[in-house]
């Protein structure tokens, strides 16, 4: 049997996401396991957020021969804490932990001797060869799989990762987890019940704020139009869903195939609403009116800055005039907006900061967020910052930017003065009143979700 988990959340951490989504790379990973003939169960304790001791219990009650830890650089201390739980209580089961971590920094979990492997990448393939060999008591087949990380003779062996064909992962096994204990529901869709779907894997792009391209490739992959259709008909058969979120970043980076899925979604008459996340510089009339009249309700856009000069320093390729121009498409044909900024970006001072506020209020997106930077470990940024010295340490990996001006505290004085100042605006108080009706914005002001304290409002 194998077990595959979440840890629980950072305590006291300002980066905990309150929004409660699946957490769908770990799903898909089951699947794979699932679709090769292992037992699987799933604990997404990011979720439940169970004790350690009820951690032990669960793996004393279930005694997996493996158990799989997603981690991301944020709840590094956690997978460790539960890595050295598990292993207290069941001494003999193999841990491997994926995920962006594993991806960025694998080697610093190995330093965890309770950590057997880490695994780079994709995790559906990886994962389930590495189940293979395991089960069979075959370590040195183990220590071969691409992706795989871990503990050899001589030293740490690090197997470079392969990616898949789209095509061939299975649909997430969201049959193993309680989905009636999720947010089926998205601030950018009046549909419900509404789920988060992922259609395409790897970037073509260079921000220096991400690196992305350590977990998916640099070349972007996506499941085939028919493919996303199946899904979503399976959604709608089996969970009664009547909306999505295409939650990855860039969903209209083939412009052919999205077109050919709306095409698809048009013809199926579901009647679905839906929502992606994509940049400025992938959109033209052409493909807006599409998706519009396949459903789409709402386009995400990563603005990040306010200032020319943050934008070029950061090499997101993008101009203020693009982002206005798209805006503009986007309101002519009837999709709703939703944007975000970051603040405290190396290069960047105070008036950049108060850049960025003036263009979002100019801008007037449906939504808008403002969110403190984080560099992701080893992207391009976060080596900047150590080289310059000009940074805070949050965590043991996560790095906010420093300057004479500003520092971490200061940012996040900044980001709340910058989400009340603009969503207390009146003509956005009053354009919120109209889409959410009177009684459900009462009752939003009265009890705000995390979400809408984080600024998505």
């Amino acid at each position: 049997m194998i077990l595959l988990m979440t840890t629980a959340p950072p305590s006291n951490a300002p980066w905990f996401h309150g929004k409660r989504l699946p957490p769908l790379g770990l799903m898909y990973v089951a699947a794979a396991l699932e679709q090769a003939g292992h037992e699987v169960q799933m604990l997404d304790n990011y979720l439940m957020q169970q004790s350690t001791e009820e951690v032990q219990q669960l793996v004393l009650k279930l005694h997996p021969v493996i158990v799989g830890i997603t981690c991301g650089s944020a709840t590094y201390k956690k997978c460790v804490e539960t890595a050295k739980a598990i292993k207290q209580v069941v001494p003999g089961c193999k841990i491997i932990v994926g995920g962006w971590h594993a991806s960025y920094m694998p080697e610093s979990l190995l330093e965890t001797p309770e950590i057997d492997y880490a695994v780079m990448g994709e995790g559906e393939r990886a994962i389930t060869e590495l189940a293979a060999f395991i089960v069979k008591g075959d370590y040195f087949g183990a220590s071969t799989v691409a992706g795989v990380v871990c503990r050899g003779s001589s030293g740490v062996i690090k197997n470079e990762p392969k990616f898949l064909n789209m095509d061939e992962i299975p649909f997430p096994a969201r049959h193993l987890l309680p989905l009636e204990k999720y947010d089926r529901n998205i601030e950018f869709l009046k549909a419900k019940p509404a789920d988060v779907m992922s259609i395409s894997r790897g970037c073509t792009f260079s921000c220096g704020f991400c690196e992305t391209k350590k977990l998916w490739g640099n070349i972007n992959r996506q499941f085939s139009p028919q493919r996303v259709m199946a899904e979503v008909n399976d959604l709608v058969a089996k969970y009664n869903t009547k909306g999505i979120y295409f939650i990855n970043d860039n969903f209209t980076m083939r412009k052919n195939q999205t077109a050919e899925f709306c095409d698809l979604l048009i013809k199926s008459k579901l009647d679905l609403e839906w929502v992606c996340d994509t940049r400025v510089d992938l959109i033209n009339q052409e493909i807006l009116e599409k998706m519009a009249s396949a459903g789409c309700k709402t386009i995400w856009f990563g603005i990040e800055s306010g200032s020319q000069k943050v934008l070029n320093h950061i090499n997101r390729n993008i101009t203020l005039e693009q982002v206005e121009e798209v805006f503009k498409m986007c309101r002519k044909v009837g999709i709703q907006i939703a944007c975000s900024f970051m603040l405290g970006m190396p290069s960047e001072t105070k008036e950049d900061l108060m850049a960025s506020y003036r263009f979002a209020d100019k801008l007037d997106a449906d939504w808008c967020q403002f969110n403190v930077f984080i560099a992701y470990p080893d992207s391009p940024l976060w080596r900047e910052m150590l080289e310059t010295g000009k940074y805070t340490q949050l965590d043991d990996f996560l790095y906010s930017y420093k300057t004479d001006e500003f520092d971490y505290d200061e940012l996040m004085r900044i980001q709340k003065q910058f989400f009340k100042d603009y969503h207390r605006a009146p003509k956005r108080i009053l354009k919120r009143i109209q889409r959410e009706g009177v009684l459900n914005f009462a009752k939003r002001r009265l009890h705000p979700s995390p979400v809408d304290n984080a600024g998505m409002a």
